[in-house]
Parts: structure tokens; C-alpha cells; sequence
């Protein structure tokens, strides 16, 4: 009665931890394992409609169940994470140089940190001296830099010269003078 009143999709368990219990539990009561084919497609049905899940998850779930007696949620962060190369104090210098500059263009900004350490010798840009132009931009949306800068992600744009103009030719009296509408 469940399963046929029940839409699809609206699911009755919200998080991902919860919907696991729930189905973990389920499989326990009806002992899924001595269920008949019929039987297990109904109880498969409700798992779907009671968690949200699509099918074939349900059946990736109930598969991992048999094989493993329970389910929990396999997702976790790198066994090493990736070691910061940049610290918080490369960050705000890097703030503090864009402010000082006003955040000039990445090439712009990378040429004066490398300068500032091989020129001038300052030992507080030998890390940032080393920086892609990628990684460059990729610092300027850290936390410790919006604080301290804004949000801002793009430099100042160059003035353009305009590119064509709609004016009548002034020829002040030489002769061959051409007009170009178009580029």
C-alpha cells in the first residue's frame, strides 16, 4: 500500500546517515536474505520511495549489506591530504602587496614578487617568488585575502582605444582622402 500511494522520490528519510540506518534496519526485520524474488523487488520498491534513492543505488546498498552485514558511509577525506605549500602569512603578503599596487595583473604581480626576493633579497617572498600565475588567482580567493582585500577578483582593465569611429571624413582640402566605415 506504501509503495503504490507513495511518489517517487519523496523521500521520508533526509540525510545520507539516516537513510542507511534505515535501510540496514529494514533488511534486518523482513531478513532480507530468506525473502523470495517477489518478495525482495516490493521491499527493494519501499527502500526506494522511503529513502529517495534511485534503483540501482538501493541495489548497491542492499548488495553491500549482504556482503559487509552493515552499511556506513565509505566517503572520507585523502589518507595524506596534499601538504600547503602556501602559508597565511604568504597569503597576507600577498594582500598586502596587491593593496600596496593595486592588484595589478597576475604576470604584473608575480614579476614584482620575484623581483622582490632575487633583486631586493627580502626573505619573506622566497616562497611566493616561486607562484604560477594559476595558483596566483587561486590565492586571491582564500579567506585570509578576501578579508583583507574584498572579494574583487578582477584587475583593472586597460582603456581601450576605440576601434572605429562613425564621423564624417574631413579632408581639409586634400585630395584622395578615403573613408572606412568598416574594419
Amino acid at each position: 500500500m506504501f509503495v503504490a500511494s507513495t511518489a517517487p522520490g519523496a523521500a521520508l528519510r533526509a540525510g545520507r546517515e539516516e537513510a542507511y540506518g534505515h535501510i540496514g534496519r529494514t533488511l534486518r526485520r523482513f531478513a532480507y536474505w530468506r525473502l523470495g524474488k517477489v518478495e525482495k523487488g516490493l521491499l527493494k520498491r519501499y527502500l526506494e520511495r522511503s529513502t529517495g534513492l534511485s534503483r540501482a543505488q538501493v541495489g548497491r546498498l542492499v548488495k553491500r549489506y549482504l556482503e559487509a552485514g552493515e552499511l556506513a558511509d565509505r566517503r572520507r577525506g585523502p589518507a595524506q591530504p596534499f601538504r600547503k605549500r602556501y602559508t597565511r602569512e604568504d597569503i597576507v603578503l600577498l594582500a598586502a602587496t596587491d593593496e600596496l599596487h593595486g592588484r595589478l595583473s597576475g604576470p604584473a604581480t608575480l614579476a614584482l614578487l620575484r623581483r622582490a626576493w632575487e633583486v631586493f633579497g627580502d626573505a619573506r617572498y622566497a616562497r611566493l617568488a616561486g607562484l604560477s600565475n594559476g595558483h596566483l588567482y587561486n590565492l586571491r580567493q582564500t579567506p585570509a585575502y578576501v578579508r583583507r582585500m574584498g572579494r574583487k577578483t578582477t584587475t583593472r582593465a586597460a582603456q581601450a582605444a576605440p576601434i572605429g569611429e562613425w564621423r564624417k571624413p574631413r579632408a581639409q582640402g586634400r585630395p584622395g582622402y578615403l573613408r572606412v566605415d568598416s574594419v
